[in-house]
């Protein structure tokens, strides 16, 4: 917790170069990124498995605070994105690091340039659908329906996690810094990190495609404007292209952003039993809301109207 503030604290006074600012947006716009998509997941499963639930998780997203968070959850999608493409340039090309300031520059002007025009787009939708309408947060229902249920799920997977992580070390007799277990995740560690280079590539299509579509052309006041929102779904999801791109974006994104969190929370769980537990909470975690919405799109909509 000492590192997290000394973090928090040094980067909110640090007067230096434009690589630590980079540092600090690129993880505040992942882990914001993965946020959106664990609830937009799991939100997405209802139309399987709580479709009653569906249609009012579509209507509490066309909140304002929703609202709101919609430009914030697109800043972090282009920022994140442009500036991972920067980080793989320079892995795969070392030589070229003598220009990561110039090309953080040219992050900071690219998300500039996309997010102006997107957002006056996503702007002439919320000014439609909030014209002559009353104002309302709709907070007790973001709590109810959204904030406590996600939190009891994180809480559900930190338990799981703990008891993994207590059952390891009592098999394994250590703390989880043995040889042996230490090289198996070296060699784990190896795999994601190419992992994580080669699927940032391949999400940036599937991600831009769905966040034109959904946030910018259409934007998600049109899901329920003319019927039920899961019918927009069914309709959708009628074409087997739309399920196999979703299923991509489903699984690359979701292990993506979880490893990442992974990364950031082994920067700071120095303890070997905590960083252990928070471990296993996260790729638990991980499964967990790949098989809900694995499910949710070989189900289907039941009941669609056709």
């Amino acid at each position: 917790m000492a590192t997290l503030v000394t973090t928090i604290s040094e980067t909110l006074r640090y007067r230096g170069k434009i690589g630590q600012w980079s540092w600090v947006l690129h993880r505040i716009g992942g882990l914001g990124t993965l946020l959106f998509l664990v609830i937009h997941v799991i939100d997405t499963s209802w139309v399987y498995f709580f479709p009653e639930l569906y249609e009012e998780a579509i209507r509490i997203y066309q909140t304002p605070l929703f609202t709101v968070g919609e430009f914030f959850l697109v800043a972090c999608v282009v920022f994140h994105a442009f500036n991972g493409v920067r980080i793989v340039l320079f892995d795969f090309k070392p030589e070229w690091w003598k220009h990561q300031a110039v090309a953080a520059q040219i992050v900071f002007l690219a998300t500039f340039v996309v997010l102006v025009p997107v957002f006056i787009l996503m702007g002439q939708h919320v000014v439609e659908f909030y014209t002559g309408r009353p104002f309302d947060l709709g907070l007790e229902a973001v709590i109810t329906r959204v904030a406590l249920p996600f939190g009891g799920g994180m809480a559900a997977a930190l338990v799981g996690g703990a008891v993994l992580s207590v059952l390891v070390g009592a098999v394994t007799g250590n703390r989880g810094a043995a040889g042996p277990q230490l090289r198996q995740r070296s060699r784990f560690d190896q795999l994601m990190w190419t992992f994580m280079r080669l699927s940032g590539l391949l999400i940036l299509p599937l991600v831009f495609g769905h966040l034109a579509i959904m946030h910018v052309i259409e934007g998600v006041f049109a899901i329920n404007a003319s019927g039920a929102a899961a019918d927009f779904v069914a309709a959708r999801w009628a074409f087997l292209f739309w399920r196999v791109y979703d299923a991509g974006l489903l699984a690359l994104a979701l292990i993506h952003g979880f490893n990442g969190f992974r990364h950031v929370v082994n920067d700071y769980a120095t303890h070997p039993a905590i960083r252990r537990g928070l471990n296993w909470a996260i790729w638990l975690g991980c499964l967990g809301v790949i098989i809900v919405g694995a499910v949710a799109l070989i189900g289907g909509v039941p009941n669609a109207m056709p």
